[in-house]
């Protein structure tokens, strides 16, 4: 089986059926594990126990990040109101890059990882699937899961164009780290003017080091998303004479070595199976930010190597059994509201009414319970796995 994106849900795929006995493939564009991307979040019961049933729960433990709580400030640093840790951070908060990493090293001995390689071309017999690969030649395999993000080039060469399944939602969001020189804490303290939010906070783990993240509201950008320099120009013209931090947060863009861009977007595709192929993850369901992409996820790769384990590999039974059985789950989460919206509110009417709703403490308390009950599942079922 052949598995595309070694991000999140794919290595966590390729670990559950490399477990229930199959050959597994990953193949990731980037070079090596990125290193890049924000902190991700579980929360409740069904993110947890997948997690534990991985045996990576005390490893991701070891190395949360204990976030602070989200304080939105004036121009002057006073606080409006604050929001509580477990707001943003759930129940267990880690780095994206090291999730990626430890899941990588938990499947490393049972799964072969192709960097630096990518799928350009996939045509599918009655029982294999023949892959075509940029530097690695050809290969037939059983199966092709497409795990590689909202930008999936699986679901192209499948479903066709990105413009299809992928709407923009009016917004772009960015994230770069920069020394801690001005005494930043744990706490992330976010500036907002209409359309426009710009946030900073000490490194959880190395106080040395600080994270700006911002987002700003705009139209579908003509951007190259391999080109930095471009996108650093677009985050600087966004945030132009703006006060607070933000001066210094641009000063240490325009010297960071890495830097994550992306519009925000919401990914609906109506079929996430054909024939021998599936998509997982964001390439299925994604929301760029706050959809709980990561958790779901995870619970998705679980439920798919536990439906090819029980179906004997028939993906004819598998894909729709698992489509079925994640469609509930992962479209909780689709319905939400755009996230550039509440960070971000495009008009000084929605900025103010925003601050006060977020400044009740009944308010906060139903948006922890809400998104800890929406990531439940209490039917997940118990895959029978291989020693």
């Amino acid at each position: 089986m052949l598995v595309s994106g070694a991000g999140v849900a794919g290595p966590a795929v390729a670990w559950w059926l490399a477990r229930h006995g199959a050959e597994v493939t990953v193949v990731e564009t980037a070079p090596a594990l990125r290193t890049s991307g924000f902190a991700v979040d579980f929360r409740g019961p069904t993110h947890l126990g997948v997690l534990a049933a991985m045996g990576v729960l005390d490893e991701l433990r070891a190395v949360q990040t204990h976030a602070g709580a989200m304080s939105r400030v004036d121009e002057h640093g006073r606080e409006i109101f604050r929001l509580p840790a477990e707001f943003a951070g759930g129940e267990l908060e880690v780095l994206r890059r090291d999730l990626s990493r430890i899941l990588y090293e938990h499947g490393a001995d049972r799964v072969e990882y192709l960097f630096g390689d990518r799928i350009t071309g996939l045509t599918e017999t009655d029982h294999t699937v023949h892959v075509e690969l940029a530097r690695g030649g050809s290969r037939a395999v059983d199966l092709v899961v497409g795990a590689d993000g909202l930008h999936s080039g699986v679901r192209r060469l499948v479903h066709g164009p990105e413009t299809a399944y992928l709407t923009h939602l009016g917004y772009h969001l960015a994230g770069w780290d920069l020394p801690n020189d001005r005494g930043f804490d744990t706490v992330s303290r976010q500036y907002n003017v209409p359309g426009r939010m710009a946030s900073v906070a000490a490194d959880q783990r190395d106080p040395d080091r600080a994270g700006a993240f911002v987002v700003f509201a705009g139209a579908g950008l003509d951007h190259d998303r391999l080109d930095p320099d471009r996108q650093k120009s677009l985050i600087a013209d966004a945030f132009a004479g703006l006060g607070w931090h933000v001066p210094h947060l641009l000063a240490g863009l325009h010297a960071a070595p890495e830097l994550y861009f992306d519009a925000i977007g919401r990914v609906r595709v109506p079929r996430w199976h054909t024939g021998r192929t599936v998509l997982l993850g964001d390439a299925a369901w994604g929301v760029t930010l706050g959809g709980m992409g990561v958790g779901t996820g995870l619970v998705g790769a679980y439920v798919l190597a536990g439906e090819l384990a029980v179906a004997g590999g028939n993906p004819r039974v598998a894909l729709p059994a698992y489509e079925r059985r994640m469609r509930g789950y992962a479209s909780r989460w689709q319905r939400g509201a755009n996230p550039g919206h509440f960070l971000a509110p495009a008009s000084g009417w929605g900025l103010w009414l925003r601050d006060r709703l977020l400044s009740r403490r009944a308010v906060q308390t139903m948006l922890v319970r809400g998104t800890n009950s929406l990531a439940t599942d209490a039917g997940l079922p118990d895959y029978a796995v291989r020693a």
